[in-house]
């Protein structure tokens, strides 16, 4: 796919917003911590998650899509997220800013129609459905539904986005007939079953636990990672992460088929940081080396030290859900809750030492491999 029409410099600003949707989205998380941090003049942590999934991850998978697309429109939806995301930030949760993530996700869906006109594949209906998860979550958002209302949509979008790019991007195994056929039904579930939580909250969240369950049980099953786990460079550090990820998104399906919704408390906290923390900032760790050098045309050279920001991020997690969440040790929460942040900043200052360091050196090799 050509990257002509959209140029680096126009990426940019919104690539600038989604790093401040992280900062902002990490300090919001402290803030929720108890962490004894500077208070904003804004409620900033009344607005952690949407910031986070959809200003932070979102508009760089949006921005992803814009590059692949090559239409300079199409970062409209990039920086709709991410000026929505600063919006947020700085105001709380204005309607403005709601209304922002709704026009990003309705232009995320024009850029899926566009690409799908150009190439009709299972991994693109995917991550349109991902795109109309977004939309469905930021214009329940605006009407008025609270964020724990509307997580299940949210939990739809990183994971029918993540799924698709798997058979896009990472070398999914060849897949027959009845492997596709599975692959539509538990896409299917999931979104039926998001709508479900949303007109019967208690019988829908049950389901869709079963629904993620099932397309994770697909991605365990098919993904190559399985292969390349005993491989080593990058395709190994790609597939611990994703296997890793996977584990943790399993734990969240487990917790909504058997218990049910919950809005609040131990297990609130357990589940949505077990889905967008050990699952999506896991697979964001493992796809930057790929993703970032394509969006900004830096390069992300693979390095061992990339393992310690991911081995920090699942040991505490693991803490703060063990401990902190199920065993009840509020200080431990806390303190796996803080170096699940610090985590996030390791790896950023990984990315970028190694970034620069790669382009002050640009006759030297790296062991990047393939992306598993």
């Amino acid at each position: 796919m050509t990257t002509a029409g959209v140029p680096v410099r126009w990426r940019l600003p919104t690539m600038a917003g989604a790093a401040v949707a992280l900062l902002g989205g990490l300090y919001a998380a402290l803030l929720l911590l108890g962490v004894p941090v500077l208070a904003p003049p804004s409620p900033v942590e009344d607005v952690h998650g949407p910031v986070m999934v959809l200003g932070f991850a979102g508009t760089l998978i949006a921005l992803e899509r814009a590059v692949a697309l090559g239409r300079r429109w199409a970062l409209l939806a990039p920086a709709s997220s991410a000026l929505g995301a600063v919006v947020l930030l700085a105001a709380g949760p204005v309607w403005p800013g709601r209304l922002l993530m709704v026009i990003a996700g309705a232009a995320l869906l024009g850029v899926y129609l566009a690409l799908w006109n150009r190439q009709r594949t299972l991994a693109l209906l995917a991550q349109a459905a991902g795109a109309f998860a977004w939309y469905a979550a930021a214009l329940l958002w605006l009407a008025a539904f609270t964020i724990p209302e509307i997580v299940p949509w949210l939990a739809t979008f990183v994971v029918a986005t993540i799924a698709g790019e798997r058979l896009e991007l990472a070398h999914v195994v060849v897949l027959g007939r009845d492997a596709e056929r599975w692959f539509r039904i538990a896409l299917f579930a999931l979104v039926l079953s998001a709508t479900a939580t949303t007109v019967a909250p208690v019988a829908g969240t049950h389901v869709f636990g079963l629904s993620l369950l099932a397309v994770t049980a697909w991605l365990a099953v098919f993904d190559v990672a399985r292969r390349t786990v005993r491989a080593t460079g990058l395709p190994r550090y790609a597939a611990t992460g994703l296997l890793t990820g996977y584990a943790w998104l399993a734990l969240a399906g487990l917790l909504w088929a058997g218990a049910g919704p919950a809005h609040d408390g131990a297990r609130y906290d357990a589940t949505l940081h077990a889905v967008f923390l050990g699952f999506v900032i896991s697979m964001i760790f493992v796809h930057a080396p790929v993703i970032l050098p394509a969006v900004l045309r830096r390069p992300l050279p693979y390095h061992p030290v990339l393992y310690l920001p991911l081995a920090l991020l699942h040991l505490s997690l693991l803490v703060r859900v063990v401990l902190g969440d199920a065993a009840g040790l509020e200080p431990v929460w806390r303190w796996a809750g803080t170096v699940n942040v610090l985590s996030l900043l390791l790896f950023a200052a990984c990315a970028v030492t190694l970034s620069i360091r790669r382009t002050r050196t640009p006759g030297t090799t790296d062991r990047t491999g393939v992306l598993s």
